[in-house]
């Protein structure tokens, strides 16, 4: 496993495959022969899955937030805003809505679906995201999908504490929604903020705080340090960790953001985060191999395969609406919304939290979609980006 998440992304760069397609395969392989003896299905080892998929996510925040090198500001993140406020509300209701009318879900059940498919995942759309610190491969297509899914995990999650709320039954109480509106989603998302901003500073003043030479004494583990502490101090202050690991990221790359210290940081969050992605998806696709898929029909597969192909790239190209950048710019912010870790997570999260009830088609449904987003933006994404890049420098030229 490690030498492949060494040597696999050299190797594949001029085939229409990605590690995690080769993580899920080998998954499906090592399982279907019984070489070992435990059946990693989700549903059977729920605390492990979320706790496995929430290391995972908040490493690669950190990540993504060291490598944006756009300093923060309405305009020059206009398209992150877009996808945030437009397109992430408008994927939530319209997947609850199919999850009603069409699979036959409870609220509650619809709800959490929908919520768990809104973001864009940080982790398996790595390869859609822009470079490491400095390397000037920052597009806006790269940049809004990287900026995007630093935030979104963070600010679907309110969506998940509805769909438990409603599990409980506690739509129909006033105190039950105030709750929901003021601490899970004012006090909650504040706090995270706060607490990341206050950990990147505190961060940035003790890496850099001789000057541009002081870091010499640090190395990349400091990513991983600020990572976990940002974390925990968010959920200790009951905030959003996902939100403050990403705002930390932000805060710290923008002290002395041209210093080569980013980039070691980045490095080594970066290596981390590829062995536990490879770790997870070998672990799906041993899933896969043991009947996470058996549950599914027809209708659930047409309507997952209409999440990845209609829901995420029309709700992305209304979010565009009025905005600046050429079309062909627009069709690819809408179309590469990868589902992936995430979503794990907060199915996890949820049925670990509340009463959904027979979780059997949900688990199947939400397999089914990251399945097929791995192996549909896998294939499709780096061409179709070499492919904007080349015509951007011909236009350029």
């Amino acid at each position: 496993m490690v030498l492949l998440v060494s040597w696999a992304p050299t190797g594949l760069k001029k085939l229409p495959l990605t590690l995690a397609i080769l993580c899920v395969a080998l998954g499906v392989v090592v399982f279907s022969t019984g070489l070992l003896s435990f059946n990693p299905d989700p549903r059977t080892w729920d605390t492990a899955t979320e706790r496995l998929t929430e290391l995972v996510v908040i490493i690669s925040l950190m990540g993504a937030g060291l490598k944006l090198d756009r300093p923060l500001g309405w305009r020059r993140w206009a398209s992150t805003w877009r996808l945030l406020a437009i397109a992430m509300p408008l994927t939530i209701v319209t997947v609850a809505w199919l999850g009603m009318a069409g699979l036959g879900f409870g609220l509650a059940m619809a709800l959490l679906l929908g919520a768990a498919m809104a973001p864009t995942d940080p982790v398996l759309a790595a390869d859609v995201q822009v470079g490491p610190p400095q390397s000037g491969d920052e597009d806006e297509v790269r940049f809004g999908l990287t900026s995007e899914a630093g935030l979104n995990d963070a600010l679907a999650f309110p969506f998940v504490h509805l769909a438990i709320l409603a599990a409980a039954g506690g739509l129909a109480t006033t105190p039950g929604l105030t709750d929901w509106f003021t601490i899970k989603v004012g006090w909650k998302l504040v706090a995270g903020l706060g607490v990341g901003v206050l950990c990147g500073r505190l961060f940035g003043r003790l890496v850099f705080r001789r000057g541009k030479a002081a870091a010499r004494f640090g190395d990349g583990l400091v990513a991983v340090a600020a990572t976990l502490l940002a974390y925990a101090a968010a959920e200790l202050a009951h905030g959003y960790g996902f939100l403050a690991v990403f705002v930390c990221a932000l805060t710290l790359r923008a002290w002395e953001r041209d210093h080569e210290f980013h980039q070691e940081m980045h490095d080594f969050s970066d290596q981390i985060e590829r062995l536990l992605m490879m770790l997870l998806l070998v672990l799906f696709g041993g899933a896969l191999a043991n009947g996470l898929l058996v549950s599914l029909t027809w209708t659930d597969a047409l309507i997952g395969m209409a999440v990845v192909f209609v829901v995420r790239p029309v709700a992305g190209m209304i979010a565009m609406i009025g905005s600046r950048q050429p079309m062909r710019e627009r069709l690819l912010l809408s179309f590469l919304g990868i589902r992936g870790v995430g979503s794990v997570y907060y199915i996890a999260y949820a049925l670990n939290h509340g009463e959904f009830g027979d979780s059997e088609r949900l688990w199947a449904i939400v397999g089914f979609i990251i399945l097929v987003s791995i192996l549909v933006h896998g294939v499709t994404a780096a061409p179709l980006l070499r492919r904007l890049t080349r015509r951007r420098e011909a236009e350029a030229g």
